[in-house]
C-alpha cells in the first residue's frame, strides 16, 4: 500500500500497490503491519458496507465523540463518490479544515480517517457501494452530525444533494460545546 500524506496531520489517501501480470493483479487492502509502522490504528472492530440507489445522494457528516470515538478506512467499491473529512481535533494546526477526495472502483482509492475527523460522502454515479473498516464499535450515544452545508467550515461539494436523510439535513449550526465535547483528549 502507497500511504499518501494530505494537508490534514493524521489523514491520508492510500493507494494499493499493484502486483500485475496478464490476469490482472493482486494487492493489499489492509495489512496490520504497514499501518502499525506508520502508529496507525489496525484494530479493526467493525466492517460496514453502505450501498446508494442514486447518483448526488449526501451521507453524513458522521463521527463518534471520546470515548468511542473511531478511525476508518473507506474505500469505494462501486461507482464513485467524492469523500469528504472535516478535523474536528481542537487542539489540531488543521481544525475546521477539510479535505475531499474521488473514490472510485476504477481507482482503488482509499482514505484513512483518524479519530476527531467527521466523515461523509456524496454519490456520484447511481448503484454506488463503499466499504468501511472501522476501530470503535457503533455507539448511538456518542454519535454526532455535522450539516453538510454548516457555515462554520464552507466545504465545496459538487452539487446540492438530491438526496439526504432528515437526520442528516435538520441538524443545527455547529455549536463547539456540544460538538466538540470530549475531542480535546484525541492525540494528534
Amino acid at each position: 500500500m502507497i500511504f499518501n500524506k494530505t494537508p490534514l496531520a493524521g489523514l491520508y489517501e492510500i493507494e494499493l500497490e499493484k502486483r500485475q501480470d496478464e490476469r490482472g493483479f493482486f494487492a493489499r487492502f489492509f495489512c496490520v503491519n504497514e499501518y502499525k509502522d506508520r502508529s496507525l490504528e489496525n484494530k479493526i472492530v467493525q466492517i460496514n458496507n453502505s450501498f446508494t440507489l442514486k447518483k448526488h445522494t449526501l451521507r453524513g457528516l458522521h463521527y463518534q465523540v471520546p470515548p468511542k470515538a473511531e478511525e476508518r478506512i473507506v474505500r469505494c467499491l462501486r461507482g464513485s463518490i467524492l469523500d469528504m473529512s472535516l478535523d474536528l481535533r481542537p487542539k489540531s494546526p488543521t481544525f475546521g479544515k477539510w479535505h475531499s477526495v474521488k473514490l472510485t472502483s476504477d481507482n482503488r482509492k482509499m482514505i484513512y480517517i483518524p479519530k476527531g475527523f467527521a466523515h461523509g460522502f456524496m454519490t456520484l454515479e447511481d448503484d454506488t457501494e463503499i466499504l468501511y473498516l472501522v476501530t470503535e464499535l457503533y455507539s448511538p450515544e456518542h454519535e454526532r452530525v455535522i450539516r453538510w452545508d454548516d457555515p462554520a467550515f464552507g466545504m465545496k461539494w459538487p452539487e446540492k444533494p438530491k438526496d439526504i436523510s432528515k437526520k442528516d439535513s435538520e441538524q443545527s449550526d455547529f455549536d463547539p460545546e456540544f460538538h466538540l465535547k470530549g475531542m480535546e483528549t484525541i492525540k494528534i
